[in-house]
């Protein structure tokens, strides 16, 4: 391989906008394949790893979990950079997850003054948490604070 296809670590840190450390804790999991090494030690890495890296960072800016992340490059062959086309597939997989995270903060967004109005204390009437006192069913006091789920209340959140 041409050495102008390599790229030190910190040429790809640079380049990547990924600090050095967040590089090697990737490779550690697996999510960039292993640098080489040039005669001196220092890690050497594929120009096209800047690709992978940037599929990183975007798939964590989804909200996906660097876990999430591996399970779809672990779906590639052979750790190659993904294409285009790998990026529709799997962005297509990701969609009801993302679709549900969207609904979840929509709804905290919604609720959120009548969440901060309740004092939280009593949780007397928190839409998100105790919608219409389903906590005092449980008892005096602060259920939740004292243990209770929200879902020892039938309410699911």
């Amino acid at each position: 391989m041409d050495s102008h296809d390599l790229l030190t670590i910190g040429q790809l840190s640079t380049r990547a906008g990924v600090a050095a450390s967040a590089l090697r804790f990737y490779e550690e999991l697996g999510l960039i394949p292993t640098a080489g090494r040039s005669d001196s030690g220092r890690r050497l890495y594929r120009r096209d790893t800047l690709r992978r890296v940037a599929f990183i960072r975007t798939a964590q800016r989804v909200g996906l979990s660097l876990e999430e992340i591996k399970v779809a490059l672990d779906t590639l062959p052979g750790q190659r950079t993904p294409t285009a086309d790998d990026w529709t597939a799997l962005s297509t997989k990701w969609r009801p997850r993302l679709d549900e995270q969207i609904r979840q903060l929509e709804a905290l967004r919604d609720h959120l003054d009548s969440c901060i109005g309740c004092g939280c204390l009593s949780l007397e009437r928190c839409a998100l948490y105790n919608p219409g006192d389903a906590a005092g069913r449980l008892g005096h006091g602060p259920r939740y604070l004292k243990g209770n789920r929200p879902a020892d209340a039938g309410v699911d959140v």
